[in-house]
């Protein structure tokens, strides 16, 4: 995949110290505002701007890394007491907080959307006048690319057949016309809009907390403005992260173990053996643990990323065949059919829970709640991702770009690989029945095509790779997140999150039945009760961020004084009058509701030592009162100062 990628973002700062200028000369400053200047004309800070150690946080580690080694020696030494223990706990997280899941989509999806229209959206996630870090043609295949995944070759042909062959509770006859539809639209439900949303949430906030106001990369940095900074660099803001790390390491083990049935199905399909047993399953899981183990210690991170460009193309290149190869006609009516399905049920789909009864509640906790505890547990690995490819962008442009155009190439790829398994059991082709295992599907439809009796191999490699880069990735921002935001956290960390990771993944499939699937569902639910309380606070914590950004305040004084002005000429001189800046009587300027000295204006952009100490800073030049610069900005003297303050030490 090429990247058009812009200069470095260290070369960019004079160009974004410029940039804070345009807004005009700080001629107005007062002592009462952190170094001197309105917080309406503060350009925004960079977390690279800023000065800070990266250490490992003794709290976040511990306490996430204690957790989840005990759950994974417990899982090995007593699986069923653990099967007994998350059977219960899934029992009463779908019985008892189904509803906080589907209320937390609901709210997410339809927050953003407000946020995208309003004029935050117009708010920057960066400084005022900084460029993209990557061209729209960047950005959007890099979109593409958190989009695609295992769902497509596990879930895209097996979910779709599952709901046409058993519908949910009061919908339509099984194996309808009309079920075939509602069943696309339940995939696409599952996958679309509101899982992206969930991604955007955390994407957002971590973008505008970050790049827009210098914070680190952190869950527990959004959380300054409602928490207050000593809380959320406290033990509150701890909690959040080991909140995250906890949420991440059972989505992704959800996901590997997943990546594992799938490739043990197409060992089992192309070598002719029986069905693999879940033993051979967990000894597939740890060979590929060795290969990110491998990936991890070598630091071949590049090549592991060039491998994941490969792996997209070769996805949707599976995707294009079984269009062309497989039922083309059908699949061209049903693609619109279904999308226009699924935008017309979206608010039945929405409206469903257990006010409608035991089965329609037994159905939602294997397949909706699953899915929105899911999505939960994955955002803030997706989410940190799909930030730091987003500097730059507006609210607006990251908000709808993020929900819109993931989701619609998942609708294309969903609706070809879906509309087609379920065209293949209505002609009744060998191998197609109503009791199919999910896995099996997608080989039994490849066993159909005529000419592609090599795609099982490919698709194996496929599922082989996304195992590995998920794993290193993941791993990577749960180190990041155990380590203070250090966006290179160090080898050790990763490789000890990747390894309890692939634990966990060997505990949830060795809890379920011939499928895993029961046992990563429980986990994944019951582990993500917590997040989806953390994610509602997101939503409030980036508000109180927006609401105070100086844009923000611009906006509010350019409405006040445009509104008054206009009227006031109207009445003293009809048609003929124009606007001009002056002074105006205390209580009739623009800003006169408005506290411009209230610390949730200023208390943020005050700049700081590596020990917490205020430190004098210019807007005008960009210039520290103690001399230090920006890594990038400055000559090699200025760089080892840099490097000096900067060594990694323990934190906590």
């Amino acid at each position: 995949m090429s990247t058009q990628q812009r200069p470095p973002r260290a070369k960019l700062g004079a160009e974004a110290r410029r940039a804070g200028k345009s807004l005009g000369r700080l001629d107005y400053q007062r002592p009462e505002y952190p170094h001197g200047i309105h917080p309406a004309l503060v350009p925004g800070i960079s977390i690279d701007e800023q000065r800070r150690r990266y250490g490992l946080s003794k709290t976040v580690f511990v306490l996430a890394g204690l957790l989840t080694v005990i759950f994974v020696i417990w899982g090995v030494a007593d699986p069923a007491g653990v099967a007994t223990v998350a059977q219960a706990a899934f029992d009463w997280s779908t019985s008892n907080v189904s509803w906080l899941f589907n209320s937390v989509a609901i709210i997410i999806l339809v927050v953003l959307l407000g946020i995208a229209l309003s004029s935050y959206g117009r708010i920057p996630l960066g400084k005022d006048g900084e460029e993209p870090e990557f061209s729209t043609f960047a950005w959007v295949s890099m979109l593409f690319a958190a989009g695609i995944g295992i769902g497509v070759l596990f879930f895209g042909p097996s979910e779709p057949l599952t709901y046409f062959v058993n519908p949910p509770p009061l919908t339509n006859e099984p194996e309808s016309v009309e079920a075939l539809h509602r069943s696309m639209a339940q995939t696409y439900f599952h996958w679309g809009f509101h899982a992206w949303a969930m991604y955007a949430l955390v994407g957002g906030a971590v973008a505008y907390s970050a790049y827009r106001r210098g914070r680190s990369l952190l869950m527990s940095s959004i959380f300054r403005s409602l928490f207050g900074e000593r809380h959320a660099d406290g033990f509150a803001g701890k909690l959040v992260d080991s909140f995250a790390i906890i949420a991440t390491l059972f989505g992704t083990a959800a996901a590997l173990g997943i990546a594992a049935m799938q490739i043990g199905t197409g060992v089992s399909i192309v070598a002719g053996t029986d069905e693999l047993t879940n033993t051979m399953l967990i000894v597939i899981l740890l060979v590929l643990t060795c290969g990110f183990i491998i990936s991890a210690v070598s630091g071949v991170a590049r090549g592991i990323r060039y491998l994941s460009s490969i792996n997209i193309v070769l996805t949707i290149g599976i995707v294009g065949i079984v269009l062309f190869l497989g039922p083309t006609l059908f699949l061209l009516n049903l693609l619109p059919s279904a999308m226009m399905e699924y935008l017309g049920s979206m608010f039945d789909m929405m409206g469903r829970s257990l006010s409608w009864g035991q089965e329609t509640q037994a159905y939602q906790s294997a397949w909706t709640v699953y899915y929105w505890a899911w999505w939960i547990s994955w955002s803030p690995f997706v989410g940190v991702f799909i930030a730091r490819i987003s500097r730059g962008r507006t609210v607006r442009q990251f908000l709808l770009g993020t929900i819109l155009i993931p989701s619609s190439l998942l609708f294309v790829a969903y609706g070809v690989m879906g509309g087609t398994s379920i065209w293949m059991y209505r002609e009744g082709l060998p191998g197609f029945s109503d009791d199919m295992a999910a896995p099996q599907v997608f080989f039994t439809m490849i066993d159909n095509l005529d000419y592609v009796a090599w795609v099982p191999y490919v698709a194996i490699g496929v599922l082989s790779i996304f195992f590995v880069t998920s794993a290193d990735s993941a791993s990577v921002v749960m180190g990041m997140l155990s380590s203070q935001g250090d966006q290179s956290p160090r080898r050790g960390v990763v490789i000890f999150w990747g390894l309890v990771m692939s634990g966990i993944a060997v505990v949830m499939l060795s809890l379920g039945d011939a499928t895993a699937l029961q046992g990563l569902q429980q986990l994944v639910i019951v582990t993500a009760v917590p997040f989806a309380v953390v994610m509602l606070l997101i939503i409030v914590a980036w508000f109180r961020d927006l609401r105070t950004d100086p844009a923000t305040l611009r906006h509010l004084y350019a409405e006040s004084a445009v509104r008054h002005a206009v009227i006031d000429g109207v009445q003293k001189h009809g048609d003929d009058f124009a606007l001009q800046v002056g002074p105006a009587a205390d209580g009739d300027g623009a800003g006169a509701h408005i506290d411009s000295e209230d610390e949730s204006y200023t208390g943020w952009y005050q700049r700081r030592n590596e020990e917490g100490e205020p430190v004098g800073y210019d807007y005008e030049t960009g210039e520290w009162e103690d001399g230090w610069t920006p890594q990038g900005d400055g000559d090699d003297s200025a760089q080892r100062q840099n490097e000096e303050a900067e060594t990694p030490r323990a934190a906590d």
